[in-house]
C-alpha cells in the first residue's frame, strides 16, 4: 500500500469540471486503487494530478467499490504504462532473492 496525494479531475457530461483532493490506497506502473468520494462510473475517463511532481496523466476508472458508510474505493488504469508519475521505484522484473 502506497498513499500519494493526488487530485482527480473528472468532466461530467454537461461540460462541468469536478476536482477532489485525496490518495492512492495501492500504485503500479499501469494504475492504482484510491479512495474517492466524487462519483465516478466504470470506464469514465478521468485524469490524475500529482501535486508533487506537478505530473497530469490520462486513466479510465476499472471499477468502482461502493462500501457501506464509506468512501468509494475507485480502481483506475493510465491510458498508457506511466511508472515515472509516481515518486518511487519499481524493481526490475528479474528482482528477487539471490540464490546462493
Amino acid at each position: 500500500m502506497l498513499q500519494v496525494p493526488i487530485v482527480v479531475v473528472a468532466v461530467l457530461p454537461d461540460g462541468q469540471e469536478l476536482r477532489e483532493e485525496t490518495h492512492t490506497l495501492v500504485v503500479n506502473a499501469h494504475g492504482g486503487l484510491m479512495k474517492l468520494d466524487m462519483e465516478v462510473i466504470a470506464g469514465q475517463p478521468i485524469v490524475l494530478l500529482n501535486p508533487r511532481t506537478s505530473m497530469e496523466e490520462r486513466c479510465r476508472v476499472i471499477r468502482v467499490e461502493n462500501p457501506p458508510g464509506g468512501h468509494s474505493a475507485v480502481a483506475f488504469e493510465f491510458d498508457r504504462p506511466s511508472p515515472h508519475f509516481w515518486p518511487v521505484v519499481f524493481p526490475p522484473p528479474d528482482w528477487g532473492i539471490s540464490r546462493t
